[in-house]
This record gives C-alpha cells, structure tokens and sequence, in this order.
C-alpha cells in the first residue's frame, strides 16, 4: 500500500465531502424561485442535510470499527454521489429533500471513518501532523469549492453544481476502489454499538475532551455565524462585498488547523490549545465590542477563527490515541461534539445578540474559552 496515495484519497474525499453538504447554501434563491416558495422553505435543505449527518455520524463510528474502514468509505462515497447526482433531476421540493437526507446520511459516514484510518495507517509520531493537514485541506472547501460552485450556478442554473459535484464524488470513489486499503487496521469483527459509547464514555479523559471540544467549537460557531450579519449591520456592507472578508477570514481557519499539526506533537499541547482559544476568545470579544475599521475587524476575526479552529484537530488526534480499537467511534462522538458546538453557539449567540446586541456574542466566545481552559487545567493538563 502507497500511504501518499491513501492520504490522497482521503484528502479528496473529505474535500468532496464538505463541498457537497455546504453547496446548497448559494443555490437557495434559485431553488426557491423554481419551486415557488420561500427561500427560508427552501433554507430546510440544509437542516435536513445536518441533521442525517448528525445521525450518521454516531452511528457510523462502531460500523467502521466492527466491519472495516473500507467498506465503509466506499458505502459513504456511494450514497453522496447518488444524492448529490439524484437532486440535479429533482422535480419537486419534497424530492430534493429527500436526496439531501440521502446526501447527509452518506456525508457523515466520511469524517469519523476516515480520521479512524488515518490512525490505523499512520506512525503516531506522524499522525497529528497528518491530521491537521486533512483538516486544513478540508476546511479549504469553503474557500474554493462553494465558491466555485456557485460561479457554476451563475452559468448554468442550480442544478449543473449538482451535476458536477455528483461527478466529482463518483470519480472520487473510484479513486478510494483503487486506493483505499484492504488491510487495514480495523478487520471484520462482529458489530458492537452501545458497548463501545459506554467503553469510551466510562475514561475521564475522552469526557472531558468532549467538554473541551463542545465549548471550543461554541465558541467558534458563534462568531462565524455571525460575523457576516456583524459587517453588514455595523459597517453597512452589502452581501456582495461581506465575500472578501470572509474568504479571508477562511484563510485563518485553514492556517489555524494546519498549526495544529505541530502543536498536536508536543507535550505541552493541552496548555497550548488553551492559550489559543482564550486568545481567540478575547480577539473575538474585542472585534465585536470596540470601533474600529472595518480591515481592523477582518485582521481580528481571521485571528481569532485561526486561534479557535487549533484546538479541534488536536482533540481529533487525542481521541485516536485512547480510544483503542473504537478509533472511529470516537471520532463519531467529537464530530457529534463539533455539530453540537456549532448548534448551541448559533442559538445561544442568537439570544445574546437579541437581549445585548453583538459584543454578547464576544463575550459567549470568551465564556465557552474559559470554561475549556479550566476543564483542560483540571482533568487534561497530563494529556
């Protein structure tokens, strides 16, 4: 087995993965306008892609650790291609709904199976390196992906992205047939469930790094969900011109997570990550809180959405190292952490912003780094 070549594939596959479940957020206003309804109608795609994703993702975990990576990568390559190829011929909301439930169920089989074969393929001494640089490269897809797929749209009508991303994934899981490996570390084994979550569940380690993670990924959600609204309101920028600082602001989090490869390393990794997210924290709260420019803003945020996406593929790598032969499970768990994360700091910032106004989202992001630096000082600083 080429390791380059199952890297490879798995960079991609994760690249096309994101790509597919982020895709309908340009396409709404032309779905909604063929289909004749509302665009917050229509805005339900996305909660129905999310939502199979956030059941796929626990479940897929003990299917990967009890069957085998492979064909569990091939299954979830399977089902997005279908999905994402199905909605460009949808004649109708429902069915289009339908094909992204289809689209989310087949997305979170990705995440949680792949960083498990990474870790099974990969030298310890290597493997946070290599999981902070498929995390950045992943995260690339909203720089470059949705991007260009909404150029796509622009040309050729809402559904030619869906034509070609489902091409895309097709030929991507023809690249896992060939390269993904057949030996790898997780064999067929007879399938295990609720076992494995308690096993996991019963180390106080791998709990508090669900609290760590579910904070840090609050914090993080909280200020990209509402940066946008945040220029647009503040500085009277149109939709149009938020894209620029928002591209930039991606840049940071791809850096950000590329970074973690070198602090996921180190022996003192835990204080480390919890100097980044209270920096992030801070750098939030005063982008959110102080007149500034607007360029000052953007320098701000992009420092601290860099800050706050470190800690994530270090917890990635830590719950490789403990989680024995439920590697995937694992990750299942703290990709259920991270949607957690992202729905909890859009609806608690939602509140904060109604009752304070912008600078309660700061100070949201502030708390959640807080409280992961005291979880990290209690239960985790030998970790």
């Amino acid at each position: 087995m080429s390791q380059a070549r199952f890297l490879i594939s798995i960079a991609a596959a994760l690249f096309v993965t994101q790509s597919a479940s982020l895709m309908v957020a340009p396409l709404l206003v032309d779905i909604a306008s063929e289909f004749n309804t509302s665009v917050a109608v229509a805005g339900q795609l996305a909660t129905a892609t999310f939502a199979a994703w956030a059941v796929s993702v626990v479940v897929v975990g003990p299917m990967s650790d009890s069957f085998g990576r492979r064909p569990v990568a091939l299954t979830g390559l399977s089902l997005l291609s279908i999905g994402v190829l199905a909605s460009a011929f949808a004649p109708n909301l429902g069915t289009l709904l339908a094909f992204r439930v289809l689209t989310g169920l087949g997305g979170g089989m990705i995440p949680p199976n792949s960083m498990a074969a990474v870790a099974d393929v990969v030298a310890p001494a290597h493997r946070a390196r290599a999981v902070s640089r498929l995390m950045a490269f992943n995260t690339l897809s909203s720089v470059i992906g949705i991007p260009l797929l909404a150029l796509a749209a622009e040309w050729g009508g809402w559904r030619l992205p869906f034509l070609i991303m489902g091409s895309i994934l097709g030929a991507v899981a023809i690249l896992n047939w060939f390269w993904f490996p057949k030996n790898e570390g997780s064999g067929l084994r007879s399938f295990s469930f609720f076992s494995r979550y308690r096993a996991l569940l019963s180390l106080p380690i791998f709990r508090a790094a669900i609290a760590v993670n579910l904070a840090q990924r609050m914090a993080f959600f909280a200020l990209f969900s509402y940066l946008a609204a945040y220029l647009i309101d503040t500085y009277d920028m149109s939709v149009a011109a938020v894209a620029l600082p928002l591209a930039i602001v991606g840049v940071g989090r791809v850096i950000g997570s590329y970074m973690a490869g070198t602090v996921g390393n180190r022996d003192d990794r835990m204080p480390l990550i919890s100097i980044c997210s209270l920096s992030g924290g801070v750098a939030a709260l005063l982008l959110l809180s102080i007149n500034v420019p607007v360029w000052v803003v953007v320098a701000l945020a992009t420092l601290a959405i860099g800050l706050l996406s470190v800690g994530w593929p270090v917890m990635i790598t830590l719950s490789t190292e403990v989680s024995g032969r439920s590697r995937a499970t694992g990750v299942g768990l703290l990709g259920f952490s991270n949607q957690s994360g992202g729905v909890g700091g859009a609806a608690i910032g939602g509140v904060l912003l109604a009752a304070s106004g912008f600078p309660g989202i700061g100070y949201l992001c502030l708390g959640a780094a807080v409280f992961s630096t005291v979880v990290i000082a209690i239960f985790m600083r030998r970790h």
